[in-house]
Formats: structure tokens, sequence, C-alpha cells
């Protein structure tokens, strides 16, 4: 390819579609335009997905939205999400690879259907060995491990909720949250690989059962080195039990899947919001599953005999939908990496997909950038050959995209980015990679069933298709929203659907879901999502609420007030700055800084590391009170101020930006 970069620069400017190569179209999983017409019939069209699976009793009724917005799905259905994961594939590829997973120290592993089958039999009877009971919530903090997914399903197995935790998030996050899933059973593992470094993963486990506001009495730990406990853990008597030892008493065990009704509750994944507390998406069984199954059909292409590699983290809502429940569902094989992706070489991603004659890749824009940064001869050093990549996490620059098909597609992959959230359990808007042209930068066209559409601030829709920018809603339900905010129904009603909803209606119809997200429906009918309107920020595809971060900075006792504001960052899309008042008397100094850092890494984790910490006479504030985060914002992108008239006190913003520049 001689001047492909000098060719993505015209492109850019004068190529706005791209057509899915006419191989992919001619062996997709959909290339038939009426699935959309098909889908419109709400809500049975529905079915098309829910069909994908294998039911113990099918369902009387495809949705009940007689009491809004708790609606329901498949109503009168029961099934086993484990069992439409594993069991139902025994016969005609019990031989085939689940899972393909590469240890970052070399170790690899190989999972076929049969394996995965024996080891979560053995894991889900070694739950019942101690207590776990159906609908208990277990609480997961595991990194990139196959211990991850195997418990994960034996959960699902014994009706048993599993609420994982993102392994990079710390010892005070996983307590917060085994205390509001009210969780007696963590399940965790000794140690972990990063950057070539045998991390002590135990002790945050540890740390969180002193801090949980919950009775936490059994601690589960995997080894990651089966036999020999990390040299830094200890196992405290009475709580905690190394899982092998579990295992070996259950190597023969075979666990019945518990039938579920589809309403009953998979798992929570907590995510944050605009207050300091996460909320825990409750999502249900059959709609969920029936979902994720259809999306990873229809949106990712992928067929049993692939081999498909989404490089995200199980800890996030991609990794359950489109590592776990999705693949599995559909019987594929799937790659999992532990470590980072730059580690032993910067070239390591291109050789893992080479060795696996990977199909599918899916990652983020963060990642794509990363790879940008670090240049286009790594990739060109290995031979592989996608024919299907994806973006998921955040919105994509059309120079990040170009690049990601230039030279990492070749120009011979389609691409799908795809806009959704934890909350939507699945892709909602992302074009079907068969039926519409590439638009770099765009999500694309509605999934099939979905009707988003663009409100502005007073709740009027917004023309379709007139290209003005407002906030993305969704206006008809779909299976794989969430149930609910699990324990607080009246969080679940304020946050996501009271701003554009008649909530005294008793008609589904009334009834609008506020993404939070602001977007542009173009005139070809595409969306473009322009990032979050709340205070919530997208930091290398992990969603952050400013007030989680404000409340781990105020753990500092000199700290008198703290704000926080998103700046944007070329490679992980944002990053916190802090803006902090000491307390009187208390100087400025490094030694503080660094007291800041340490408290925001020690209430969320390493990945949240604020950018910069500046300390500040006064933060800008209307004359009631409010901080302007938008004006610090504004400071940390070089940006005007804009209007300052509703200040107490104009000249505040005016002086932190004349410390900023001089900084």
């Amino acid at each position: 390819m001689a001047d492909a970069d000098a060719a993505l620069e015209a492109r850019l400017s004068d190529q706005e579609y791209l057509r899915p190569p006419s191989a992919f179209v001619g062996q997709a999983n959909v290339s038939d335009p009426a699935i959309y017409d098909r889908f419109d019939d709400f809500p049975e069209g529905f079915e098309e997905y829910a069909d994908l699976l294998d039911w113990d009793t099918r369902w009387d009724e495809v949705f009940d939205g007689s009491d809004p917005p708790f609606f329901e799905w498949f109503t009168g259905g029961e099934l086993n999400a484990c069992y439409n994961c594993v069991d139902r594939h025994l016969h005609e590829r019990p031989n085939q690879a689940a899972f393909i997973w590469e240890g970052e120290d070399g170790t690899r592993r190989t999972l076929t259907y049969r394996d995965l089958y024996r080891e979560v039999n053995k894991m889900a009877a070694s739950l019942r060995d101690v207590g776990v009971q159906e609908d208990d919530v277990v609480t997961l903090h595991l990194p990139m491990v196959p211990a991850l997914p195997i418990t994960m399903l034996a959960c699902a197995r014994i009706g048993a909720p599993h609420s994982v935790v993102f392994g990079g998030f710390s010892a005070s996050a996983l307590a917060q949250r085994a205390t509001d899933a009210d969780s007696d059973v963590i399940v965790t593992i000794d140690g972990y690989y990063r950057r070539g470094e045998f991390l002590h993963h135990k002790e945050k486990a540890d740390t969180a059962v002193e801090e949980a506001d919950t009775d936490i009495d059994t601690v589960l730990v995997w080894e990651r080195h089966e036999g020999t406990l990390h040299p830094e853990a200890d196992l405290e008597e009475g709580r905690d039990i190394l899982v092998s030892e579990l295992l070996a008493n259950n190597e023969r065990a075979r666990v019945e899947p518990v039938s579920r009704d589809a309403e009953d509750t998979l798992f929570l994944m907590y995510t944050s919001g605009t207050t300091g507390k996460p909320k825990g998406a409750q999502h249900r069984t059959g709609g969920y599953l029936s979902y994720v199954a259809g999306t990873s059909k229809y949106v990712l292409d992928i067929k049993p005999n692939d081999t498909y590699w989404c490089a995200a983290d199980i800890g996030w809502i991609t990794g359950h939908s489109y590592i776990v429940y999705g693949p599995l569902a559909l019987g594929t094989t799937s790659v999992m990496r532990e470590g980072a992706p730059d580690h032993p070489h910067k070239g390591v991603t291109w050789e893992i997909a080479e060795r696996h004659d990977v199909d599918i890749f899916h990652t983020s824009p963060t990642a794509v950038r990363m790879y940008m940064k670090w240049g286009k001869e790594h990739p060109a050093s290995y031979d592989f050959n996608f024919r299907h990549m994806t973006t998921v996490g955040e919105p994509i620059q059309p120079e990040a995209w170009l690049w990601y098909y230039t030279h990492i597609g070749n120009e011979d992959a389609v691409i799908v980015d795809t806009w959704w959230q934890t909350e939507t359990g699945g892709h909602l808007i992302t074009n079907l990679p068969a039926l519409q042209d590439m638009k770099p930068g765009s999500a694309g066209r509605p999934c099939p069933g979905i009707q988003p559409a663009i409100y502005d601030n007073n709740g009027t829709p917004v023309e379709a298709a007139s290209g003005q920018a407002g906030n993305l809603v969704i206006e008809r339900p779909w299976p794989g929203m969430l149930q609910t905010v699990y324990g607080d129904d009246q969080r679940f009603i304020n946050e996501y659907w009271r701003r554009f909803s008649d909530v005294d209606s008793d008609d589904w119809r009334d009834w609008v879901y506020e993404a939070g997200d602001g977007a542009v429906h173009a005139q070809d009918g595409y969306f473009r999502v322009l990032g979050r309107l709340d205070d919530v920020m997208n930091v290398a595809g992990h969603r952050l609420g400013t007030m989680e971060l404000e409340s781990a900075v105020a753990q500092v006792s000199e700290v008198a007030e703290a704000a926080v504001a998103a700046r944007q960052d070329d490679q992980k899309g944002n990053v916190p700055d802090v803006y902090v008042t000491p307390r009187d008397g208390v100087a400025a100094s490094d030694e503080l800084r660094q007291d800041i850092v340490a408290a925001v890494e020690k209430e969320i984790g390493a990945f949240a590391r604020p950018g910069n910490v500046i300390f500040v006479g006064d933060l800008p504030k209307t004359r009631s009170g409010k901080i302007m985060r938008r004006l610090l914002e504004n400071i940390s992108n070089g940006k005007d101020l804009g209007d300052t008239t509703t200040l107490r006190d104009p000249s505040v913003p005016e002086e932190i930006r004349r410390q900023v520049q001089e900084a």
C-alpha cells in the first residue's frame, strides 16, 4: 500500500462512505434488508433473537409493558444461560475450543467446550459446597484469566447472579460494590501478570472484607499458578478457601442447570452515575441472553467456526456481552489474553492474531489511537487477516477509523462502530455490516427493532435526520435493557426515565429512556454520538463519574474542596484534571498532590489516576454555590470560558486559566 498515510488524509476529506467488501456481503449472517421490517413488528420481531436459544419452557408473551418502566420480556419462559452457552454445544462441537487463553508470562491454555463443561460443573458444585444458593449474589474480583468466565458460568448454572468487579478497581471500590449487592461471598485470585510483574491481587479482597458494610464470610481464592500461592498472599483460617481444593473434591461433579424464569436476574454490573454511588445495573436472563446472542450473530457476524477476539476486559459490560455470553451462545471460539497490549512488545496483539488466525477483532477507539501512536510497522510485521472489526466504548474519530481500516483491516475488513451502554446490555446503534455503507466516525443506523431519537433540552423531539444536536433517547423498549438499579427502583426512574417521560402514565409508549449522551441524526439517517452530557467522563473506555473522583479526593483531610474536569487526551479519550482548594493553613505541595493521586488510586483504581492536580484559591461557583465544572473543563482543554455572568465572582475562572497557562 504505497503512500497509504497520504491516502488516508485524501479519503478523510473526499470520501464519506466505504462499501462493505463484496466477499463479506456474500458470507454474512444477514444480508437481507427485510430484517428491519421484521423487527419493526414490535415486539414480536425480537422473537428472532430468542429463537437462537434453547428454552426449557417457551414464553407466553414476548413483552409485558403493563408496569412501566419495569418492562418484562419473554414472560412465562424458562431457560438457563450456562446451558445455552456450554451444554447445548457438546453434541456438535465438544472438541472445538471455546476459549484460547494467552497469559502474559507465556502460559497458554485451550478450553474446549467439553473442558469448559467439566470446569464449570466443578465450580458450580464448589459454590454450592460453600453455601451459595439460588438468587444469592456472588461478587467476583478477577483479572482476565479462565477462572473468570468459568466462575460466571458456574454462578449462572446454579441460578446465583454474579457481580463482576473490574480487576483494576481498588479494595474500596470492591467493598462498596459488594456492600451494595449484599454479597457474603467474594471470588478472587492470588495474583496475575501485568507488564512482566506478578501482582499481588488478593490483598484487595482482604482489605475489602474489612471495609465492607456487609458480612463477607467466604473468600474463594483461585491460584494463578495452581499449587503455589503468591508469596505475599496469606489465607485467613475460617474465611479463605483455595478453589483448587474445592475443585479436587468435585472432580466428577455434574450439576443440573437450574431452570430460570426469563425475568430472573442473571447478573449485576456496576456503572458510574452522576452521584458518588455507582449504580448496579440489573440484567435479566431471557431478554439479555437473547439480545446479546442476536447482536453477536447479526452485528459481529460471528459463526461457530470463527476465531473471534474481543480485546476488552470481562470486568466491563463489553466483556460480559461480547466475550462470554454472546459468542458462547453461538458456539464460537474466543481468544482471551491476560496483561498489557505492549508487553512483552508492541506487536504482541498482532502476533496473537496471526498465531490463532483470528477472523473477527473487537477493540476500543482508545486502543486504536494507542496502536496509531506506536506506528504502522508493528501490525505490518505479522500475517493476520480480519474480515470484521469492531470499535466500542466511545466515539471514534474519523482519522483513527481510517487508520484502523487501512493498517489493521488492510482495506479488506468491514468495520462496525457500535453505540451502547452498560444499561442497554447490547448494541443499539450500529450498522449491520453487510447492509449499509461504512461512514468513518459515525455509529450508523439503529439496530433492528431499536427506536432512537434526538430531543432538545425541553423534551421536545428534534426533527429526524435534521443534523441538529441534542439528547439521545430511546423511545421503545428492547430485550437487553436493564431491569432496574439494584435495590433502588426510584433511582432507576430518576436517572433514566424522569426527564423525558410522563412518569405518571401507565402506557409504556409515554416512557422514554434517557441515554445521557449527546448525538446528531444526520440527513443520511446515520447517528453520530458526541459523548456524555452529564458529569461522567470516559477514561480509556471506562466510565467515571466526577462525583466518584471528587469523593475520593475528599478523603484527603487537607482538601477543603475539589472539582474534577475531563481533559481531552489523544490516547485515552479523557483524563481527569483535579482542581483543589486546600484547607486554611495548608500549603500546596508536591506531597499533597501525591496524597490526592494516591487517594484516587486507592478509592477507584490506578486507571483513574488524575492527569493534573491544580491547586487554586477558589472554584468557579454560581450565586447559589454550584460549582461550574463546565468552565474548568474549558480551561483544561484550552477553550474560551464563555458566559461567566452567572458566577458569584467572574474573576475566579480567569485567575485559574491564567494559572494553568503559566504552569
